[in-house]
């Protein structure tokens, strides 16, 4: 499978860079073409229709995102490029979108675009890019939304609805505040990365909770959650998971 693809960076040395990586290690990619400008790019995008654009997030005239969110229907791939940002990763990962961290290593690129390529053929980019754009939009974090991969497809859910994540044999049942648990293909370790430094908390190598949704915590070492479910907290996080409480 070919795939058409559009490199958008406001560095010339990165572009060069990044076209040269994917002749020698993605050869299923084929650069349709590249542009330092993010409106050039807008332009492009709508002429040539790409499978795929490599969207740099922090660029003078326009960021990657403001790029995305001028775009009426867009309906291909993006992989974006940052170098180390807190907030564009975060916002990148809820919405299970690919992205490389500057300087782009070799064996991430590779890893990328071949999930890239499999995202393709299940035709899903436009759901998940309209909701980075509505993420963007959104400031309380609980009221923003992610995307869970199920064996079913994808599941777009509210994160102030998820009470807890609980691992199971590689698998995850996420339990909501008002739906039945549906079970991820993901593991535990995944929501644990595109959820981390936010208001959830690991207790339990199999427990992954949602602190807004704690009604009691009790001395013994467990916590009781809104759906009543009574979970324990792993000796050595006890401490901690206190001072994260406090905060």
């Amino acid at each position: 499978m070919t795939i058409k693809a559009i490199l958008i960076d406001d560095e010339r040395k990165a572009l060069a860079i990044l076209k040269n990586k994917l002749e020698r290690f993605c050869p299923n990619v084929s650069i349709i073409a590249e542009t330092q400008s993010p409106r050039e790019a807008l332009t492009l995008i709508q002429e040539l229709k790409p499978d795929l654009i490599f969207l740099d997030v922090a660029m003078p005239e326009m960021s990657g995102f403001d790029v995305l969110s001028q775009i009426e229907n867009p309906n291909f791939e993006i992989i974006f490029a940052t170098a180390f940002d807190n907030y564009a990763i975060e916002a990148i990962k809820h919405c299970a979108i690919g992205y490389l961290v500057k300087p782009v290593d070799n064996s991430d690129l590779v890893e990328t675009v071949n999930k890239a390529i499999q995202n393709i053929e299940e035709k899903n980019a436009l759901a998940k890019n309209k909701l980075l754009i509505e993420n963007l939009g959104i400031q309380t974090f609980q009221n923003k939304k992610i995307v869970i991969p199920s064996n079913e497809g994808l599941e777009f859910v509210q994160i102030s609805d998820i009470i807890h994540f609980q691992g199971d044999n590689g698998y995850t049942n996420i339990h909501f505040i008002n739906r039945k648990p549906i079970l991820s293909s993901h593991s535990i370790g995944y929501f644990c990365k595109i959820l981390e430094n936010q208001s959830f908390y690991l207790i339990h190598k199999s427990h992954f909770i949602n602190l807004s949704h704690i009604e009691k915590y009790l001395n013994e070492g467990f916590v009781i959650l809104t759906n009543n479910h009574k979970l324990p907290i792993s000796r050595n996080r006890r401490q901690d998971f206190l001072n994260n409480l406090k905060k």
